[in-house]
């Protein structure tokens, strides 16, 4: 924080009114004072006197904060503050406000009665603004200046307020009219950077600087110093130097941010399209409201080509098709990572990416990190706000730097957490089939028929669902094919997993355990001790060579099994007392995973994208006197 009372505001004033002079095209027609504020390379006056400063305490009643108070001792007001305030008060021209404007009522009218403590706080602001704060803006565009004496600091300094109409937002505040000063020359810099073809283009001291800045960060964003490096890259922004909002908005988006970020051109250069491209496509399929239409306005200056494979990628992000591709050493570890996560490895997919980023090379001076694996349906779910600061923080692109520690899991192993409440709460009843020995694109075979033995496209659960759905043209009350996602379950064994079963009827209940265990071992379990709709139940069942070698089901209140059932299993263990049905559920998992030691993804099935199936009916066909119904659509 700069100490207000210190700062040497000539040098900085100096400086701005030199930059302004200089920004300014030959044969412009400017007004008289304009034309000998440039010839004189100063946008103020002559300092104020401590005598008039004293006066013009005396006339407003109130001593001023300090750096209003220094800045009028080197310039007694000042012209184009910003792009919209032609002319700031010096000591003679500051008055209070008194809601000369009418703003006061005007807020106060539009309050809502059912404000929440916060919004009356803030409208108690506003109306406090108009009716008492000090007047600066002289010559604007419709936009207003003042200084609150009742927001005031530990320094004395006192808060600055903007506001303009035609910004359709709340009143700006600073901290202080050294803050204000800044944010102007930065708004004067920002207005200048972005000029029209054929202009001239803004160059000075301060552009050079932040340039040269912005460089710096990008290299130490490359070492993995990408703190300090966004630190650098947003004050840049701020000025409107055209590289920082591009290099910025990577690693934005790498820790998790998609709102306002644009990549400010690098998407339709030809160099960088391909990575960051697929990101701006895939921001915008996420939001279905918006039109496609809309697309294009983020494609400004693109040629046709671009924007044709724009829209292609747009279709085969909606469908679950984009495959991200790189070439050299880092791409081939995004194509393991690929296999590896579409079978529900996510850990291990995270790892082979990060091992090999120092092996990523830049497309070109303005191009951070890898980006493009993010649009990718199966790679993308990797993503976590920690792993993209892990991302950031490893050296790449050729600059060396210290590594961040080794990456953290984030699944927990075996399967206790399907017994811990998820986001929402929603996950009170799952069922999934453990096979071993076989390959996960094998499960299809064993507990499908038809078409269902053909694996979908990797998705979540819930676009599985939907489109499982938009298919379906018959519906049955004792049909029950589940809609399996698939993937390996450690040591051997695969896994099909359904997160959103059909109700548990034991009367009509069929394992598919020894369909999918014929020539290896096959585990089914269905566990509703949680749901809020009925009983609570579970169901256990082990397979081996097509047969059943054992069962239990609890439900209605009472345990019925079959077979020699191992003692780790013995449900009279678990099922004494079921006033927690959270606890049996965790002893349960526990049990089954000591006993077959497997485990499921618990972030590839909750927030990933696995291949999906869907099998036979896990219910026995009606026998006869059994009613049932059929509905069928189109």
């Amino acid at each position: 924080m700069t100490d207000t009372t210190t700062f040497d505001w000539r040098p900085f004033l100096l400086r701005w009114s030199g930059e302004w002079a200089d920004s300014l095209a030959d044969g412009e027609t400017r007004g008289k004072n304009d034309e000998a504020a440039r010839r004189a390379r100063w946008l103020g006056f002559p300092p104020a006197s401590e005598e008039r400063i004293a006066a013009m305490e005396e006339r407003l009643g109130r001593r001023m904060p300090p750096s209003y108070r220094e800045f009028l001792k080197v310039s007694d007001g000042w012209r184009h503050a910003g792009g919209f305030v032609s002319l700031l008060a010096g000591a003679e021209d500051a008055r209070w406000h008194n809601d000369e404007s009418g703003h006061a009522d005007m807020f106060e009218e539009d309050q809502d009665a059912d404000a929440d403590p916060e919004e009356q706080r803030e409208a108690d602001i506003w109306q406090r603004i108009w009716r008492c704060g000090l007047q600066l803006d002289v010559e604007s565009d419709i936009t207003y200046v003042l200084m609150d004496p009742e927001d005031v600091d530990e320094d004395g300094e006192w808060a600055v307020y903007t506001w303009a109409s035609w910004r359709a937002a709340p009143p700006e505040r600073y901290a202080n009219f050294l803050a204000f000063m800044r944010d102007m020359n930065r708004e004067f810099h920002s207005l200048q950077a972005h000029r029209r073809d054929g202009e001239p283009v803004f160059a000075n001291d301060t552009t050079r600087e932040l340039d040269a800045l912005v460089e710096e960060a990008r290299l130490e964003a490359l070492r993995g110093g990408w703190e300090q490096a966004v630190k650098t890259l947003d004050e840049a922004r701020g000025y409107g130097r055209p590289r920082a909002a591009g290099l910025g908005d990577q690693i934005r988006r790498l820790l998790g941010e998609t709102s306002l970020v644009s990549y400010d051109g690098l998407v339709t250069d030809p160099q960088y399209a391909p990575e960051l491209l697929p990101l701006l496509v895939a921001a915008h399929a996420a939001h279905s409201y918006r039109d496609d239409s809309s697309l294009r306005f983020h494609l400004r200056g693109a040629d046709d080509d671009l924007v044709s494979r724009a829209y292609a990628t747009l279709d085969q992000v909606r469908n679950g098709t984009y495959r991200y591709t790189v070439a050299g050493p880092f791409g081939e570890a995004v194509e393991r990572a690929r296999e590896l996560a579409r079978w529900g490895d996510s850990d291990e997919a995270w790892r082979m990416l990060r091992n090999a980023l120092p092996l990523w090379e830049p497309l070109g001076p303005d191009h951070l990190a890898p980006l493009g694996w993010v649009a990718d349906p199966v790679l993308g779910p990797l993503l976590t706000p920690e792993r993209g600061r892990e991302l950031l923080s490893t050296p790449r692109g050729g600059q060396t730097g210290e590594a961040p520690r080794p990456p953290v899991a984030l699944d927990p192993g075996g399967l206790a957490w399907l017994a811990e409440p998820n986001p929402g709460n929603n996950r009170t009843s799952y069922r999934f089939v453990l096979v071993e020995g076989v390959e996960p694109e094998e499960l299809p075979g064993r507990l499908a028929d038809g078409d269902g033995t053909v694996l979908n496209e990797p998705m979540t659960f819930w676009e599985a669902r939907s489109r499982s759905l938009d298919s379906k043209r018959e519906f049955s009350s004792y049909d029950d094919r589940a809609l399996m996602a698939v993937g390996r379950a450690g040591n051997g064994w695969s896994f099909a997993f359904d997160g959103d079963p059909a109700p548990f009827g034991r009367q009509r209940f069929v394992s598919p355990a020894a369909a999918a265990g014929a020539g290896t071992r096959a585990v089914v379990v269905w566990s509703g001790l949680r749901t809020g709709h009925g009983e609570p139940y579970f169901h256990l069942s082990v397979a081996r060579d097509g047969a059943e070698q054992y069962a239990f089901t609890y439900a209605d209140g009472e345990v019925r099994s079959s077979g020699e059932i191992p003692k780790a299993l013995d449900p009279s263990r678990f099922f004494g007392d079921l006033e927690d049905g959270a606890e049996v559920e965790r002893s349960l998992l526990e049990a089954v995973t000591a006993e077959f030691g497997v485990h499921l993804p618990r972030h590839a099935i909750v927030n990933g994208r696995l291949h999906t199936f869907t099998t036979r009916s896990w219910t026995r066909p009606p026998r006869d006197g059994e009613t049932y119904a059929v509905i069928r659509v189109g």
